[in-house]
Protein backbone atom coordinates (compact mmCIF):
# COMPACT_ATOMS: atom_id res chain seq x y z
CA UNK A 1 0.00 0.00 0.00
CA UNK A 2 2.86 2.15 1.03
CA UNK A 3 4.29 1.77 -2.53
CA UNK A 4 1.27 2.08 -4.40
CA UNK A 5 0.64 5.92 -2.39
CA UNK A 6 4.54 6.73 -3.20
CA UNK A 7 4.11 6.03 -7.25
CA UNK A 8 1.23 7.87 -7.32
CA UNK A 9 2.74 10.92 -5.33
CA UNK A 10 5.73 10.54 -7.68
CA UNK A 11 3.40 10.51 -10.77
CA UNK A 12 1.48 13.62 -9.47
CA UNK A 13 4.87 15.32 -8.92
CA UNK A 14 6.14 14.52 -12.37
CA UNK A 15 2.61 15.56 -13.91
CA UNK A 16 2.59 19.25 -12.44
CA UNK A 17 3.59 21.91 -15.47
CA UNK A 18 6.41 24.24 -14.06
CA UNK A 19 5.50 27.71 -12.79
CA UNK A 20 5.42 30.49 -15.25
CA UNK A 21 6.96 34.03 -13.20
CA UNK A 22 7.45 37.14 -14.94
CA UNK A 23 11.11 38.05 -15.52
CA UNK A 24 13.18 41.29 -16.83
CA UNK A 25 17.02 40.96 -17.88
CA UNK A 26 19.39 41.77 -17.14
CA UNK A 27 18.98 41.39 -13.43
CA UNK A 28 22.06 43.30 -12.58
CA UNK A 29 24.50 45.59 -14.14
CA UNK A 30 27.52 48.14 -14.12
CA UNK A 31 27.03 51.70 -16.27
CA UNK A 32 29.92 54.01 -16.57
CA UNK A 33 29.59 56.76 -18.11
CA UNK A 34 31.43 60.22 -19.21
CA UNK A 35 28.29 62.67 -18.84
CA UNK A 36 25.80 63.49 -16.15
CA UNK A 37 23.35 60.70 -16.83
CA UNK A 38 23.31 57.07 -17.74
CA UNK A 39 21.11 54.49 -19.57
CA UNK A 40 19.92 51.08 -19.13
CA UNK A 41 18.53 49.17 -21.47
CA UNK A 42 16.11 46.35 -19.78
CA UNK A 43 13.53 43.42 -21.64
CA UNK A 44 10.45 42.55 -19.47
CA UNK A 45 8.59 39.45 -20.79
CA UNK A 46 5.42 38.05 -20.56
CA UNK A 47 5.56 34.36 -19.32
CA UNK A 48 2.30 34.13 -19.37
CA UNK A 49 -1.18 32.69 -21.31
CA UNK A 50 -2.71 35.90 -21.22
CA UNK A 51 -1.97 39.78 -22.03
CA UNK A 52 -0.81 41.77 -18.98
CA UNK A 53 -0.30 45.54 -18.38
CA UNK A 54 3.67 46.69 -17.03
CA UNK A 55 4.90 49.72 -15.71
CA UNK A 56 8.46 50.25 -15.36
CA UNK A 57 9.11 52.07 -12.40
CA UNK A 58 12.70 53.73 -10.93
CA UNK A 59 13.82 53.26 -7.60
CA UNK A 60 17.06 54.61 -5.48
CA UNK A 61 18.68 51.62 -3.90
CA UNK A 62 16.51 51.83 -0.88
CA UNK A 63 13.54 51.48 -3.17
CA UNK A 64 11.98 55.05 -3.02
CA UNK A 65 10.99 56.10 -6.12
CA UNK A 66 13.34 58.50 -8.57
CA UNK A 67 13.23 60.69 -11.60
CA UNK A 68 14.02 58.68 -14.56
CA UNK A 69 13.07 59.09 -18.20
CA UNK A 70 11.38 55.87 -18.94
CA UNK A 71 10.63 55.01 -23.01
CA UNK A 72 8.11 53.13 -22.77
CA UNK A 73 7.28 53.27 -19.63
CA UNK A 74 3.51 51.88 -19.24
CA UNK A 75 2.41 49.26 -22.03
CA UNK A 76 0.91 46.12 -22.29
CA UNK A 77 2.53 42.51 -23.58
CA UNK A 78 1.03 39.95 -25.01
CA UNK A 79 1.61 36.59 -24.09
CA UNK A 80 5.06 35.11 -24.19
CA UNK A 81 6.35 38.50 -25.74
CA UNK A 82 8.95 40.92 -24.38
CA UNK A 83 10.21 44.36 -24.86
CA UNK A 84 12.94 46.35 -24.61
CA UNK A 85 12.73 49.36 -22.65
CA UNK A 86 15.35 52.46 -22.52
CA UNK A 87 15.87 54.15 -18.77
CA UNK A 88 18.04 57.71 -18.27
CA UNK A 89 18.87 58.60 -15.57
CA UNK A 90 20.98 61.77 -13.41
CA UNK A 91 23.73 60.90 -10.95
CA UNK A 92 22.61 63.73 -9.48
CA UNK A 93 26.08 65.45 -8.89
CA UNK A 94 27.32 61.71 -7.55
CA UNK A 95 30.52 60.44 -8.79
CA UNK A 96 28.36 56.60 -8.06
CA UNK A 97 24.78 55.80 -8.56
CA UNK A 98 22.64 52.59 -7.47
CA UNK A 99 19.18 51.98 -8.69
CA UNK A 100 16.84 49.45 -9.15
CA UNK A 101 14.80 49.24 -12.20
CA UNK A 102 11.48 47.09 -11.54
CA UNK A 103 9.03 46.05 -13.95
CA UNK A 104 5.13 46.05 -12.60
CA UNK A 105 2.51 44.03 -13.85
CA UNK A 106 -1.08 43.14 -13.04
CA UNK A 107 -3.52 41.46 -15.29
CA UNK A 108 -6.14 43.74 -17.05
CA UNK A 109 -9.75 44.00 -15.06
CA UNK A 110 -12.05 41.27 -15.92
CA UNK A 111 -9.45 38.52 -16.10
CA UNK A 112 -10.59 36.94 -12.94
CA UNK A 113 -8.72 37.00 -9.87
CA UNK A 114 -5.64 38.35 -10.48
CA UNK A 115 -2.22 39.04 -8.52
CA UNK A 116 0.22 42.52 -8.84
CA UNK A 117 3.98 41.33 -9.79
CA UNK A 118 7.40 43.40 -9.33
CA UNK A 119 10.79 42.27 -10.24
CA UNK A 120 13.65 44.74 -9.92
CA UNK A 121 17.20 44.23 -11.42
CA UNK A 122 19.74 46.34 -9.50
CA UNK A 123 22.22 48.52 -11.78
CA UNK A 124 25.52 50.84 -10.39
CA UNK A 125 26.55 53.32 -12.83
CA UNK A 126 29.94 54.94 -12.68
CA UNK A 127 30.73 58.80 -13.79
CA UNK A 128 33.64 58.87 -15.44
Amino acid sequence: MRKLTLAALVAVCAAATPASSQSMSPMRGVVRSFTDSFAVRVHPRNPYKHRIGVIIRAYDADFRPIDASISPSDFSLGAGDSRSVLVVLNFDGARERRVRICTESAPFPGKGVGMKAQICGKFIAYRL
